[in-house]
């Protein structure tokens, strides 16, 4: 492993960068460098050649051409032959065997909404060819793109040298990080409509997604998979969550997506809320005055249900939310944080995994939701309503709902958003008590939600994602004791559906926004 006796440093991130210098200077590594990092390596006391010494070429257009001379990538890639380091020679030039270089920050000038001139003077073009010339040479040249990485870069440097197992690893991060920056620069350029207005999607997009490990198995034990992470991934995504215990195994294929459904449907609740989800659906979805009690609430919402299910909740979680978990085998919590006692509580169980997310993100967040077909992605926004719509919906029916009434359509509405189509949702204004997922029929989804609740159906209320087709479905609420209803309204026969309430006294609010889950 030869020894890093030169190092080219040139970076618009400079976190860390003064630590870094010092160590490469204690180290006896000779550094280059540019313009601002330049200066905040000085600052820092090391000493620093500029690249415009370097090459004997200044640096031209302000700033736009500094780097791009045959000194500099003639010295990083250069093979380890006579031959190459002969023609360097005649070059003036010498081998560079660290280059650490991060880019301009495109994509954060992009979503501060600069100027149309101000984000092309933000594209890089130095930058990412010495990074592409140091990955590509990385037999030789060790490429450092990302400042968490620095403290293993020290730990080569001042040790044995970098091996080949950590040149190459650093050399696949680089491309990762030059394929999703060029996969920016064109979303944006693709993106531009007319006069400058962003269109909402652009002519192409692309992701850069980061294997985070192998599943067991895909859906069924015949089918391969794997877990792989968008690196432009948020705080507070499932992408992001820590692993805090594996209960001896990783998350499988099935557990990933129920993980993330429980997640999205949690973020909904506002008070303390606990989401049940199996198979994708909520079974149980509730909120209280402790988190122990909205657990509790959601769990025994659809007891049967909840055996082996996954939890998600939307506060940190504490001992007797804990011990309420333990009473039940769960796949998986997902949380923002756990209390120290309630974490080794529940890192005692077999086989529950336990995530943390941090901070969640809120019900409206923005994003892009995908969904694969064959050949290809369906592309849409995610469905980033924040509620609300029941308290502003328009009430059809003679009744007005109660104050009551209201808050459990409220809460029967938000979580029919994450409900497989057709979706019906029975609840009371703290917790559902029956849900019918998934059907083809609605009727047939009131049928099942109408089991679910069981006597607990008298006195409750009916949530629908979509509008009913005919008064059948509310029929059947209505006969088992239903007494409000909310649904988005729309249909031809919308005037059958709000005299069927009329008739029974049940209250009706339109929403005029469909959630439609497939």
């Amino acid at each position: 492993m030869a020894r890093v006796e030169r190092a080219l440093i040139s970076v618009s991130d400079k976190t860390g960068i003064a630590d870094l210098a010092k160590g490469l200077a204690e180290a006896g590594v000779e550094i280059l460098s540019t313009g601002g990092t330049a200066k905040a390596i000085r600052d820092a006391g090391v000493e620093v050649i500029d690249v415009a010494k370097f090459t004997e070429s200044p640096e031209v257009m302000d700033g736009r051409v500094k780097t791009l001379h045959p000194r500099i990538h003639g010295g990083i890639l250069m093979r380890d032959t006579d031959e190459d380091r002969a023609e360097l020679a005649s070059l003036g030039g010498k081998p560079i065997d660290l280059v650490v270089v991060n880019l301009y920050p495109f994509e954060a000038t992009v979503a501060r909404g600069a100027s149309h001139e101000e984000t092309i003077e933000n594209i890089d073009i130095g930058g990412p060819s010495m990074v592409r010339s140091a990955a590509k040479n990385h037999a030789r040249v060790a490429i450092v793109t990302d400042p968490t990485d620095y403290e293993e870069t020290l730990a080569a440097v001042k040790g044995d040298g970098f091996s080949d197992e950590l040149r190459a690893r650093f050399a696949a991060k680089a491309f990762t990080h030059t394929a999703a920056y060029d996969g920016a620069i064109a979303a944006y350029l693709t993106g531009q409509g007319e006069g400058g207005k962003r269109l909402a999607f652009p002519g192409t997009l692309s992701l850069v997604l980061q294997k985070q490990y192998d599943v067991r198995y895909g859906e069924n034990p015949h089918q391969k998979g794997a877990f792989y992470a968008d690196i432009r991934a948020e705080k507070g995504t499932l992408a992001l969550a820590e692993s805090l215990g594996a209960g001896g195994k990783e998350l499988s294929f099935n557990n990933l997506v129920d993980v993330d459904a429980a997640l999205d449907a949690v973020r909904e609740l506002e008070r303390c809320g606990a989401v049940v989800v199996k198979h994708t659906n909520p079974c149980g979805v509730a909120t209280g005055e402790t988190l122990v009690d909205a657990y509790t609430k959601a769990r025994e919402a659809d007891s049967q249900s909840a055996f082996g299910g996954i939890v998600a909740l939307n506060r940190p979680v504490d001992l007797d939310t804990a011990n309420a978990i333990s009473e039940t085998f769960i796949e998986c919590v997902i949380a923002p944080s756990f209390l120290p006692d309630a974490l080794e509580r529940l890192q005692k169980r077999k086989n529950l995994r336990l995530l943390a997310t941090g901070e969640l993100l809120g019900a409206d967040h923005p994003g892009l939701h995908f969904k694969a077909i064959s050949g290809g992605l369906v592309v849409q926004d995610r469905d980033a309503s924040a509620g609300g719509e029941v308290m502003q919906g328009r009430v059809v029916t003679a009744r007005e709902p109660s104050e009551e009434e209201r808050r459990a359509l409220d809460l029967a509405w938000r979580v029919c958003k994450h409900v497989k189509s057709n979706a019906i949702v029975f609840g009371r204004e703290d917790r559902t008590v029956g849900i019918g997922a998934g059907q083809m029929s609605r009727v047939m989804a009131v049928e099942i939600a109408a089991k679910r609740a069981g006597d607990q159906a008298k006195g409750c209320v009916m949530a629908s994602d979509a509008f009913f087709p005919f008064a059948d479905g509310v029929q059947a609420a209505i006969d088992v004791g239903v007494t409000a209803v909310v649904q988005p309204g729309g249909s031809k026969r919308d005037d059958e559906v709000i005299a069927a309430c009329d008739a029974a006294g049940v209250a009706m609010v339109f929403t005029g926004v469909r959630h439609f889950r497939h």
